[in-house]
């Protein structure tokens, strides 16, 4: 009934219907039937889908000056709605306006113009979901009396905790603490729920972070005894298998990857086309549905690769041993085997289940050194040369047609940490990607593509990596931006890949290019998991899915899953059918939601420690790029991707005005514009560590 309602009013395009004109206008006179129609109503207005004015008359949000999102507050104490609807703008909220929300909560803002200038802002109306459950800080003694200072400034809140809710913790201990009563007038109630550790000892700082989150680094103990259960490969497991233990089968991964997910074969036929062998470890053999294993696995949704470690999906014993395909051992494999002609079309592929033994564990380094033409490298790995000769000219052939159908790469920028031995950073450095990176990316990108088109063409209930097209609002904030910087698209109100993959060439190498890049980038919506094929934007693809990472991601497993059931297993029956429809949605939306909680930690991590590092250079000046404009300031790109906020109030020549439509922020006397994209040097002003904020001011030439 409620999607019925939603269905109506997104149709009547911002009329206004009271519960009484509702249910003439659907049809629910009946007694009981108004009594269904007036809950989903009020149940509606609650989670903000649809708006009520002062009679109580109800429409779409859509057609509203309303917004529902997630609430992030800085640690100025403003905030930003990030709408739920992804192709809506971020809307800044003043610290007066946030009321009681906190930070990450789910709020319904109204929005509204400002008197001066182009910029909106919100106003906090409704709190619909609280977010903020636990707490991580330090405990410190008063008095008599305990208290949590919390790691983020974005709660101003006095936070108390009792004695006998100490359990254990001591002054100066880092630890998670759960609210126990949300009592706004300035203060909290909490009580500890995890020793994290003193407070500055080595990776304390990177486990408080963990915490935040919410995540468990460590497994349930019977969870892990039950993937102890499997200690080798019994006789019985290679039956129905082909045996691919004499191919020449290799992993190439980084230098400290533990957890091999994927193995190639590649090779030239006589007849010219190329022979692609993508074989992928047969998690779902091991985890299977409604185990152990498989509920803390869909719990987790996803390893989390942090600076110092990483959190499993799977107990170790099946990560990074019986399920990873590590050099000479026999492994169980679904396999996806590809003939590829030497103009990217695929003339054959098969999918099956395989026993393997990887011939040799090799590195990026490596590979990139061979085809550089390292000769020790290459004497080391003499057997592997054609092979790996091969696999560049397919991935090539792969790569260029991807091009020709419109696919958009984004060449973004990725660093990484180095740390000294207490975990402190040392250095921020720019990961490097050669050619052996973008062979598996090409192999992987054409695995699953080749396995969701198979599956989609069954017409059974499946899992897709999908990417919509952008929505109107980004896409006419992107149009604007080009044509003003003098960049013509043809688009209306729709854009082709090829489109946009005409303006990435237009811009490159001009002075807008790294601007009009990271505009172009924000432009497009998140990429996400779902039952519905509607196919993925950015790459061209009509069909795509995650098959080739189950070791680590939980949809690639169920893909495993509902390629053995239905495909393998021939299992077709109308109650497998109606479990997975049933079942879908949830998985899907379950495994999105995953997915962002681990890319959050990890950019807090991420951040956290680059501000770390920049604490040495306090008062330093370095040449940046700005990256975001914004109506309260600046964001600055340090070329190691350091990132930092120049606040307004550092701009005191001229009062500047934010134009929400080109993202630039204009001198209202002198002209002077800054936009994304312009270079500038900049002053590292202070750094605040927890909250991985560092704060700049602009060095005038």
């Amino acid at each position: 009934m409620k999607q019925e309602i939603l269905q109506f009013y997104l149709q009547e395009k911002g009329k206004k219907y009271d519960i009484r004109a509702l249910s003439q206008a659907l049809n629910y006179t009946s007694s009981e039937a108004y009594k269904s129609l007036a809950k989903a109503v009020n149940e509606l207005d609650e989670e903000g889908k649809i708006i009520a004015d002062f009679k109580n008359r109800y429409t779409h949000i859509e057609y509203t000056n309303y917004r529902v999102g997630t609430v992030e507050i800085k640690a100025k104490g403003f905030g930003f709605l990030i709408p739920h609807d992804e192709g809506l703008d971020d809307v800044f909220i003043a610290k007066h306006h946030l009321k009681d929300a906190m930070h990450k909560d789910t709020v319904l803002i109204r929005v509204e113009q400002t008197s001066r200038g182009a910029r909106k802002e919100g106003v906090v109306e409704r709190i619909l979901a609280r977010n903020t459950v636990y707490l991580v800080g330090t405990v410190v003694k008063r008095g008599k009396y305990y208290y949590l200072i919390n790691d983020e400034r974005h709660i101003k809140d006095i936070i108390t905790i009792k004695k006998d809710s100490l359990n254990g913790a001591k002054v100066h201990d880092k630890v998670q603490a759960k609210i126990s009563s949300y009592n706004f007038k300035g203060m909290l109630e909490v009580e500890v729920t995890q020793i994290i550790g003193p407070m500055n000892a080595p990776g304390v700082d990177v486990l408080s972070k963990i915490f935040k989150h919410n995540i468990d680094p460590l497994f349930p103990h019977d969870v892990i005894q039950e993937a102890k259960q499997f200690t080798a490969i019994p006789e019985r497991d290679y039956e129905n298998r082909r045996d691919y233990r004499d191919h020449t089968i290799i992993t190439i991964d980084g230098d400290d990857a533990k957890d091999f997910d994927d193995a190639i074969e590649v090779y030239q036929k006589a007849n010219g086309n190329y022979y692609l062998g993508v074989h992928i470890a047969d998690v779902s053999h091991y985890v299977q549905a409604n185990s152990k294993l498989d509920k803390e696995a869909f719990k987790r949704g996803t390893s989390i690769y942090l600076v110092d470690r990483v959190i499993p999906m799977l107990p170790e014993n099946l990560s990074n041993h019986l399920c990873s395909l590590m050099p000479d051992v026999d492994r169980l494999a679904l396999s996806c085997e590809m003939e590829i002609s030497p103009k990217g079309k695929i003339v054959h592929h098969e999918i099956f289940e395989s026993i393997i033994r990887s011939k040799a564990r090799m590195t990026y380094h490596k590979v990139n050194a061979m085809l550089a033409g390292d000769k020790d490298v290459i004497k080391e790995n003499k057997p592997l040369l054609s092979m790996m000769k091969s696999a560049k000219d397919l991935a090539e052939i792969l790569h260029r047609k991807r091009s020709q159908l419109g696919s958009i790469n984004f060449e973004t920028e990725e660093a990484y940490i180095v740390l000294d031995k207490q975990g402190k950073a040392i250095d921020v450095k720019l990961r490097e990607r050669g050619q052996s990176e973008r062979i598996i990316e090409e192999f992987m990108l054409i695995a699953n593509q080749v396995v969701a088109e198979h599956m989609h063409w069954l017409q059974l209930p499946f899992v897709y990596r999908v990417h919509d097209e952008p929505k109107d609002e980004k896409l006419e904030r992107l149009l604007s931006m080009a044509s003003a910087l003098g960049f013509d698209v043809k688009a209306k109100h729709e854009i082709s890949h090829k489109e946009m993959q005409k303006l990435l060439q237009k811009v490159e190498n001009t002075a807008s290019e790294k601007g009009m890049n990271l505009i172009m980038l924000r432009s497009m919506q998140k990429a996400i998991y779902t039952e519905h094929n509607i196919g993925h934007f950015g790459l061209a693809f009509e069909h795509y899915t995650h098959f080739t990472s189950p070791i680590r991601r939980y949809p690639d497993l169920i893909v495993h899953r509902l390629i053995r059931t239905f495909l393998l297993n021939k299992d077709l029956s109308t109650e497998t059918i109606h479990h997975y429809t049933q079942q879908l949605p949830n998985l899907t939306k379950h495994s999105s939601e995953r997915e962002r909680v681990a890319i959050d930690l990890e950019r807090d991590v991420l951040d956290m420690k680059k501000a770390e590092y920049m604490a040495q250079f306090i008062d330093e000046t370095f040449e940046g790029t700005i990256s975001s404009v914004t109506s309260f300031g600046l964001y600055v790109s340090l070329p190691n991707t350091v990132e930092g906020l120049i606040h307004i109030s550092e701009l005191d020549d001229d009062y500047y005005v934010f134009n929400e439509a080109l993202l630039t922020l204009e001198g209202e006397q002198s002209k002077n514009t800054y936009r994304i994209g312009d270079s500038v040097k900049i002053k590292v002003m202070s750094v605040n560590i927890s909250e991985g904020e560092i704060d700049f001011s602009l060095v005038k030439e």
